[in-house]
């Protein structure tokens, strides 16, 4: 696959979002100069409904394992609260990607090599704002923009063992569908990805152990991507 062609076509398609009135550009400069002297770029994802809370604190855990795995390495957290993105639509896709096609020239950037998803655990899997998030994402497996590159999920949970890891593995078909290298949280924990709790105050940093599976899954995408 010509990846550079992917990305032409995808940028052109944000182009044409730009054309029609789509206000893209916070983003991409954002991008931009949080990426400058670095090579590679791990975009985490925060696909809970609220912003600023223990998924998103268990993804810059994440995040910040993997940028002391090597200079080259650089994060940014994305959060979809407060995003527009609604309910995939296949009759009609565009209409209903919402604030999504913002994210499309963010994701298909070149120095984008890992992704990390975060979502909280509802009834045993992923939050609407996840399911939404790779649902739209078929637009990039259409040329397969996000092949090669590296995965790995992260659950927030109520309980210990309250659906972590089936949340996880439901993530993960779908990350499998686009072509992309899916990695666990790595040794000495080991296991299919970042498990945390959340105890009902908000607060995960009494959780240790499920804070080391998110330093070890930031760095096993890290140590895959320089691979």
């Amino acid at each position: 696959m010509d990846q550079q062609f992917t990305r032409r076509k995808l940028m052109r398609t944000a182009g044409a979002a730009i054309a029609a009135g789509t206000a893209i550009g916070s983003l991409t400069e954002a991008a931009s100069a949080q990426t400058v002297g670095k090579t590679l770029l791990i975009v985490g994802i925060n696909c809970s409904p609220r912003k600023g809370k223990t998924t998103a604190a268990a993804l810059q855990t994440a995040l910040n394992a993997a940028a002391k795995v090597d200079q080259q390495i650089d994060t940014r957290l994305i959060e979809l609260a407060g995003m527009n993105i609604g309910v995939f639509d296949p009759a009609n896709p565009a209409a209903s990607q919402g604030n999504f096609k913002d994210l499309i020239p963010v994701l298909s950037d070149a120095k984008v090599a890992g992704i990390i998803l975060g979502t909280p655990v509802y009834f045993s899997n992923m939050s609407s704002q996840c399911k939404a998030f790779l649902d739209h994402c078929i637009v990039f497996r259409r040329n397969f923009a996000l092949s090669g590159k590296v995965g790995g999920i992260l659950a927030v949970g109520g309980v210990r063992n309250g659906g972590q890891e089936l949340t996880i593995q439901s993530v993960q078909a779908a990350l499998l569908c686009q072509e992309m290298i899916i990695v666990g949280d790595g040794k000495p924990t080991g296991h299919t990805g970042a498990t945390l709790w959340n105890p009902g105050n908000d607060d995960i940093t009494g959780d240790e152990f499920g804070l080391d599976t998110a330093r070890n899954l930031g760095r096993r995408v890290a140590e895959v991507i320089l691979k």
